[in-house]
């Protein structure tokens, strides 16, 4: 893969109007040298402004394109940009290798092929950045393309997160548990951890698509608005969730999402209360969910089973009364995996 990296920026060319020769009858005037100043390097006034010769902004080598424009609304998420910028004082801090794992994040099961300026503006990265990120990651055997315009990632991306799964004894251990499950309440279930702001799903077995998207293993998902993330978030330590709550973007996925802080935090307490999450129509409609915790040695929930079904097929009293027994019995099982 090759790609062009300079963009040649624009010459500017300055010409002098000719001096107008006086009229009059007289015999011709003799060419006087121009005035000096005192400073030898720029001239007196009524001599050739340096004004007359030179553009009148810097002429930048960099391609005008080059750096995103950042006119993102107050409030707004940082960009991976912004977030990496806030190491730049820590010298062990690896900057090219963090762009490089943003670029592999910019990719989505929505957006499996991108272009540079694509990832540039997901990312914040100037599109030089972008393309050099991209030709390592190519080089490498992560990313390719076939137009040398439009990216995709690569079969051997699997390797990063592979390492993280078959390293854990719950995910490699959860499938049969997850997949009787599934059998009895004929619905997909799913086990997750929190990562930052999201849930990340590390096991699932899936029977019918009930989502616009389908989920697999690596999937994310928003945890404010799912019944594993709120079944995560309650069990965070009061300080742990403030930080938490201030890094959340509330975006109304539907109507009956709860975008307000304040109002989650009550949802939290019952969660906690109750030892159960159900979630109603909040991240799609149509779908409804229900969440327990799988905890650890210590009692500190270390992920959540779920299980997702249709809303119009199953109501919250069937969640309550057919499904949650049967969830309580298999985290209970999967706690005894991570002891």
């Amino acid at each position: 893969m090759a790609a062009a990296f300079s963009d040649p920026g624009s010459r500017q060319h300055a010409s002098n109007a000719a001096a107008s020769k006086p009229v009059g009858l007289a015999r011709p005037a003799t060419k006087q040298p121009l005035p000096k100043s005192k400073d030898s390097k720029h001239p007196a006034p009524g001599g050739p402004s340096s004004k007359q010769l030179l553009p009148t902004k810097p002429v930048s080598n960099e391609p005008a394109s080059s750096k995103p424009d950042s006119n993102a609304p107050p409030g707004a998420p940082l960009t991976m940009s912004a977030q990496i910028d806030e190491y730049s004082g820590d010298p062990n801090f690896m900057t090219s290798l963090a762009r490089g794992l943003a670029v592999i994040q910019a990719f989505s099961q929505r957006q499996r092929e991108l272009t540079v300026s694509q990832i540039s503006a997901k990312t914040g990265f100037s599109r030089a950045a972008v393309r050099r990120c991209l030709y390592t990651l190519a080089k490498l055997g992560f990313a390719a393309s076939d137009d040398s315009r439009h990216f995709h990632l690569r079969p051997r991306v699997l390797a990063l997160g592979h390492s993280y799964i078959s390293s854990m004894p719950l995910a490699a251990m959860a499938q049969p548990v997850l997949e009787e499950v599934s059998r009895i309440l004929h619905e997909s279930c799913s086990i997750a951890t929190l990562d930052r702001t999201d849930i990340v799903y590390i096991a699932r077995a899936n029977v019918t698509r009930i989502m616009s998207i389908d989920l697999v293993v690596g999937s994310r998902l928003p945890a404010f608005c799912t019944s594993m993330g709120r079944v995560l978030m309650a069990d965070l330590p009061l300080e742990k969730l403030d930080e938490f709550l201030a890094r959340v973007e509330f975006k109304r996925h539907t109507e009956r999402t709860v975008a307000n802080a304040d109002k989650l935090r009550q949802i939290l307490r019952l969660v906690q209360r109750n030892g159960y999450s159900i979630v109603d129509q909040e991240l799609e409609s149509g779908l409804r969910s229900m969440a327990v915790p799988i905890r650890g040695p210590a009692g500190r929930v270390v992920a959540a089973l779920n299980v997702g079904a249709h809303a119009q097929r199953v109501s919250i009293q069937d969640l309550q009364v057919r499904f949650l027994p049967h969830l309580k019995a298999a985290a209970q099982e999967l706690s005894l995996i991570v002891r």
